[in-house]
């Protein structure tokens, strides 16, 4: 048996759905609550605790937190639907004669559009793959369809560092909440920093060449792809007021109408431009008038929608669990004994990496980084504090563990094998390298910055 098929026995064997692990997480949460002494607001602990969940669940801000990232995942994977952006694939795959330059091509515009979006780039990926499969399918070109389907995941590598990273972009707006502890935290400092500039142009540098080098070594051989993509829209009969869902005009008046207010409220309003304009709110606000444009018209936005939505499912059903746990660690006093420890085994220069590290492994019980920063991101941020560490270092930090070992937990690849029709073993060899070659770029900037 092959390291990586070992590697994806362990993995099923000891990770159930990831539903059922935040369950556990409350479960285990529950738990190690019920040893702390001194909890209001009543006498029975038990029902402290429970008190203290519901009303982490019910949290207002927590709760439009997860609506702006499902809206964020929901629209990406809308804009990736679009003929626009299956034009300039196809424009692409014109270059994409072998598996070494299919593997640092579809490497390069992954992570590209990841960087802005996540929803946009994890689909845009898949499409990406499939696509040049079926090119080399056609033309009978010898390809590693594995590694190719690797190349199309490696935006998940790099998202969080982002400008829709969940931890960066929820501290840059007001009233999120952690903020009575930071403040408002501008992506002038995290995403636009000189450190993750630094290293997210390394990653689109260095990444690609790897993949390059991999795909010259493994060539791979003739594929055949049987099933062919549908055609998106079919045309259909439409009578009466149908012809206004139809309507191209009325979709480019609606969504310019969008677009323009976006750039008026960037550009035009503030009396001195700012990053501090790029909320999730925003982000979401360009996306839907991105889309709505790049559609035509309402009735192929609304059928993209249909096939985006589920995509969002796991946000909406597991993200409130975490925020039941972050109120159990919050109100319990558990906050408190977590970054006690955390302060106890680092110093200034250290902390930064056991973020990064710890990040990395809750992101394979949490694979979702808004989830992740709603639980680990007050016991870092307290952490910190004490520590004297830069809050805005430390919150990159946990984005880069939490991204990094999405390349290891195959929650998030779930799309892209049904879009390619390939299996997690098989691309797990060679994400397994892209994370190898992660952790060295992550940790030796975190180092130098």
């Amino acid at each position: 048996m092959s390291t990586a098929k070992k590697f994806e026995k362990v993995i099923k064997g000891i990770l159930p759905s990831p539903f059922t692990i935040a369950v556990l997480l409350t479960l285990f949460t529950f738990i190690l609550a019920l040893f702390i002494p001194n909890q209001a607001p009543g006498d029975n602990q038990i029902l402290n605790v429970l008190y203290f969940w519901e009303k982490g669940i019910w949290n207002p801000p927590l709760l439009v937190f997860a609506i702006q990232m499902m809206l964020m995942l929901v629209l990406g994977h809308v804009l990736a639907l679009s003929k626009p952006i299956n034009t300039l694939i196809l424009h692409v795959i014109k270059y994409c004669k072998n598996t070494a330059n299919s593997a640092a091509i579809i490497t390069f515009f992954t992570i590209l559009v990841s960087l802005f979006n996540w929803g946009l780039g994890l689909i845009f990926g898949a499409i990406f793959a499939r696509k040049v499969g079926e090119h080399a399918s056609r033309n009978n070109i010898q390809l590693n369809y594995p590694l190719i389907g690797a190349a199309g995941y490696s935006g998940l590598m790099v998202w969080h560092g982002g400008i829709s990273g969940s931890a960066p972009i929820k501290v840059a707006e007001e009233g999120h909440f952690l903020a009575d502890k930071i403040g408002i935290i501008s992506q002038s400092q995290t995403i636009f920093s000189t450190m993750n500039i630094s290293i997210s142009i390394i990653l689109l540098v260095c990444l690609p060449i790897l993949m390059y080098y991999l795909g010259s070594k493994n060539a791979g051989q003739t594929i055949t792809i049987k099933l062919e993509h549908k055609k998106e829209y079919e045309e259909v009969n439409i009578t009466g007021a149908e012809r206004l869902d139809q309507n191209t005009l009325l979709a480019y008046i609606f969504g310019g109408i969008i677009i323009c207010y976006a750039f008026y409220k960037a550009i035009i309003l503030p009396e001195k431009i700012s990053l501090d304009v790029i909320t999730p709110n925003y982000i979401n606000l360009v996306l839907l008038g991105l889309a709505i444009l790049m559609h035509n018209n309402f009735s192929n936005f609304l059928k993209a929608i249909d096939s985006a939505i589920s995509g969002a499912s796991g946000i909406l059903i597991q993200f409130p669990l975490y925020f039941g746990i972050m109120g159990v660690i919050n109100h319990s006093g558990m906050i408190d004994i977590m970054s006690n420890f955390f302060v106890s085994i680092s110093n200034e220069t250290s902390f930064p990496i056991f973020t990064f590290i710890s990040a990395g492994l809750v992101n394979i019980f949490v694979p979702s980084g808004g989830g992740q920063w709603a639980i680990q991101g007050p016991i870092i941020i307290e952490a910190a504090s004490q520590l004297g560490v830069s809050i805005s270092k430390s919150i990159m930090a946990l984005a880069y563990g939490d991204q990094l070992t999405n390349m290891l937990q195959p929650f998030w690849a779930l799309p892209l094998l049904g879009i390619t029709g390939l299996k997690a073993k098989e691309i797990l060899p060679y994400t397994l390298i892209l994370l190898i070659a992660g952790t060295v770029i992550f940790v030796t900037g975190l180092l130098v910055f």
